[in-house]
């Protein structure tokens, strides 16, 4: 039996994390962001995805591999590449989340496939989640994971394109201890994102990683805010890197009953792509 076979023996794997959405969770994710207005009380409407920050996993800390990530084997395959990222997924929104809401997360493993990319093998797991308040269904998720060989931090041969800005631009500061604060409420102990001797000796990376599911999170509500509704559905894919030393803009532009959504550095190539649909 291959690697990618017993990878894939994981294949409808399930797994059920339940969580309380709370008032102090709603505040500190509101101030993490610098949101504007009161943060939400009880009975109101919580921030959207804030749901990243819920039912996450609780490994004992002497559990943890060198990368600060859970050992692995357990809901997810033990693939053995060293490098995991979030690469991407897809949201579908039916209800508002709620402060002071019961949330229930249901997982499954959708789909392992590996392939070969320029630095070496990459093998990718589809998680699907169903995320319910108070029994109703809330949100439908598809999460992308990616692992990679160890040096897929290894520059590009030549210097990729640079983002086009969109119609609607803004800047997005980005910091050590935005990044730090991320991590702390999505208990996400993976070093790349606030560990720098890690990230720049051991990853190779030139400094901290800002995280996928934060981008996505900016981009999501600078679109809500542009067009001043809640969406119905949701997707975005990382594509490069951004760092906390990164001049950091978000970029914005209508596609219909849609919107075309990237983040970017200055001079540098999409970060994360994403488009939002009503």
């Amino acid at each position: 039996m291959t690697d990618i076979d017993t990878w894939r023996g994981w294949i409808g794997r399930e797994q059920t994390q339940d969580d309380l959405l709370t008032e102090d969770l709603a505040r500190k994710f509101h101030a993490m962001l610098d949101l504007p207005g009161d943060a939400p009380r009880l009975g109101e409407a919580a921030p959207q995805l804030i749901h990243f920050c819920l039912t996450q996993p609780a490994a004992a800390t002497a559990t943890l591999g060198e990368d600060g990530h859970p050992a692995r084997g357990g809901f997810l395959p033990p693939v053995a590449l060293p490098r995991r990222m979030w690469a991407g997924g897809s949201l579908s929104f039916h209800r508002p989340l709620r402060v002071g809401d019961a949330v229930r997360r249901i997982s499954r493993i959708e789909e392992v496939t590996l392939k070969h990319g320029r630095t070496g093998r990459l093998c990718f797991v589809t998680v699907a989640h169903r995320i319910e308040a108070g029994g109703e269904l809330a949100v439908e998720e598809r999460q992308d994971i990616v692992y990679r060989e160890a040096d897929s931090a290894a520059k590009p041969a030549t210097p990729p394109t640079a983002a086009a800005p969109g119609t609607r631009t803004r800047p997005q500061p980005v910091s050590a201890p935005l990044l730090f604060r991320y991590s702390a409420l999505t208990f996400n102990g993976h070093r790349i994102h606030y560990d720098h001797p890690y990230v720049t000796q051991v990853e190779g990376y030139p400094g901290l990683v800002v995280h996928g599911p934060m981008q996505a999170t900016w981009l999501l509500h600078y679109a809500t805010e542009l067009r001043g509704a809640l969406p119905r559905s949701f997707t975005f894919r990382g594509q490069s890197p951004l760092f906390d030393n990164d001049v950091v803009s978000l970029n914005a532009t209508d596609a219909g009953d849609s919107m075309k959504l990237w983040t970017s550095r200055t001079g540098g190539p999409v970060a994360m792509a994403a488009e939002v649909f009503w």
